[in-house]
């Protein structure tokens, strides 16, 4: 664990070290730049991300090559129709002594890949939800507690429906991020296709470990911020409601219904993050812009009419901001 005399040292330490996951990860991951600093942002963050994209992107590429380059323990747990909630908190077995004794399940790890996760019940989809939120998994009336750092980057496919279970707004609002990705550009998938298929093994240095990043993520908390920046944020949320006084004709016309008062923590907990690894110490209103678009667009509900006029949700906040 890395020593700093002040925070001033601690938030440079912290540009430094996004930097190098960025490199690190380049290695392996081709493009995506937005993306690898929306979920390093998310990890210094204390928040969880939702990777939203089509077959082939490498979204599963993406978070295993993250988990290598931080020293932590990291599961994958692939949803499917048929998996229980035990599967993924764990259960209690009678041992040879007749004793029954709680056999951990792969949630306790520090970084969790949820797989596919709209393709499993609800059911077992809510056995995430207070690992998620408490950092701790209940079985049989006990509490077990996961080890911090934790977090949970899951994954969906928005092309298939059928057969799919999609995530109750409850849930998703407990994700920090929702993050598209994109096709690559035709250069990058150039790069991609020869990355791929030659027999050069690509070896992705551990640059961060446990202790440092519950450190980043106390530092990040510790920046200070403006008032005005933090009004931008809530009343940025504010106009995301619909049935509210005082909401916006936008909001009135296209929305069902808006963010909640997380949208307006993760906002600024976002900004704080965003401002440290573009070498800032306190946050302004252009890093709130930054991150409105991830944090609110799993947020808010569009109406038929949004749908009718093929207006998205990306649109609306532009509209909104």
């Amino acid at each position: 664990m890395k020593n700093f005399n002040s925070d001033v040292e601690a938030a440079d330490a912290l540009k430094n070290t996004y930097q190098e996951l960025s490199k690190e990860i380049g290695k392996v991951i081709v493009g995506q730049e937005e993306t690898v600093k929306l979920l390093l942002t998310a990890i210094f963050c204390q928040g969880h991300c939702l990777l939203v994209g089509v077959p082939g992107l490498a979204k599963t590429l993406l978070v295993q090559t993250i988990a290598s380059a931080l020293d932590l323990d990291f599961n994958r747990i692939q949803f499917t129709p048929d998996l229980m909630p035990s599967d993924i908190v764990g259960s209690e077995t009678l041992d040879n002594n007749r004793n029954f004794k709680f056999v951990k399940g792969p949630v306790f790890a520090n970084i969790i890949l949820a797989d596919e996760i709209n393709r499993t019940p609800p059911k077992t989809q809510s056995a995430l939800l207070e690992s998620m939120q408490e950092y701790s998994v209940t079985v049989a009336g006990e509490r077990h507690q996961l080890s911090k750092p934790f977090f949970v980057l899951a994954t969906q496919n928005p092309i298939e429906q059928e057969g799919t279970y999609p995530l109750p707004e409850a849930q998703l609002d407990r994700f920090m991020f929702m993050v598209n990705l994109d096709y690559p550009s035709f250069e990058q998938e150039m790069d991609i296709v020869k990355s791929t298929t030659s027999n050069v093994k690509t070896v992705v240095n551990k640059i961060l470990g446990a202790e440092d990043i519950i450190l980043f993520q106390d530092l990040v908390r510790k920046v200070p911020v403006a008032d005005n920046v933090v009004e931008y944020a809530v009343r940025l949320v504010h106009k995301t409601r619909p049935n509210i006084e005082g909401a916006s004709e936008e909001s009135k016309k296209f929305l069902e219904w808006g963010a909640g008062p997380r949208a307006s923590q993760n906002l600024v907990l976002a900004a704080k993050c965003h401002a440290l690894i573009n070498g800032k110490y306190s946050p302004d209103i252009e890093d709130v812009k930054a991150v409105a678009f991830p944090v609110l667009r799993h947020r808010i509900v569009r109406n038929f009419k949004a749908e009718a006029e093929g207006m998205s949700t990306e649109e609306i906040i532009k509209k909104l901001m």
